[in-house]
């Protein structure tokens, strides 16, 4: 009996060795079965309109600016969580090049998890003298089509810190706030 005690304690010691070794290179382990993480999911956010207001003339910007906020649903496609880390772009009004941005948002996100995030790019008007038309269409209240064209990244622990694109990340009409 004393000897199959022994040998009982010691498979069930080799079991949670096994068990401790397979949970801490679980991760790197299923990077080498060829797991791949994928590009997470941005859409524009229903329910929430693109909007631009105009910010008065400052000492950095001394024609003003205006402020486009984009409302970004991300989901995360992957069977593990992870978190968006990063994402960098430029933004496109009415087919214009208006600004470059990037949104460090530290946002975790659980597996098949979304959330939505607002976005705010900061256009300086004495930057960009080919937005003329478009901020005369904003001010005469029509609607603004833009495009946010740009690259996500996430980190996925220990498998790593992809980045995905660049690609056109949120496309849609802005709205002008008075």
């Amino acid at each position: 009996m004393r000897r199959r005690t022994a040998r009982t304690g010691y498979c069930a010691a080799a079991v949670l060795l096994a068990l401790i070794g397979s949970t801490t290179t679980g991760c790197a382990g299923l990077a080498r079965l060829g797991l791949r993480i994928l590009a997470p999911i941005i859409r524009e956010a229903p329910g929430r309109n693109a909007t631009v207001t105009y910010a008065p003339p400052t000492s950095a910007s001394p024609l003003g600016s205006i402020v486009v906020r984009l409302w970004a649903e991300v989901e995360n496609p992957n069977p593990i969580g992870l978190t968006l880390d990063r994402l960098e772009g430029t933004l496109f009004l009415d087919a214009v090049r208006a600004a470059e941005a990037v949104f460090p948002l530290g946002l975790p996100l659980r597996a098949g998890e979304s959330d939505v995030v607002p976005l705010d790019v900061v256009v300086r008007l004495s930057d960009l003298p080919d937005l003329r038309r478009v901020v005369e269409r904003a001010i005469a209240n029509r609607t603004l089509p833009y495009r946010l064209d740009g690259l996500v990244t996430v980190d996925a622990r220990e498998l790593g810190h992809p980045s995905f694109g660049p690609s056109t990340l949120l496309r849609g009409q802005l709205s002008v706030e008075r």
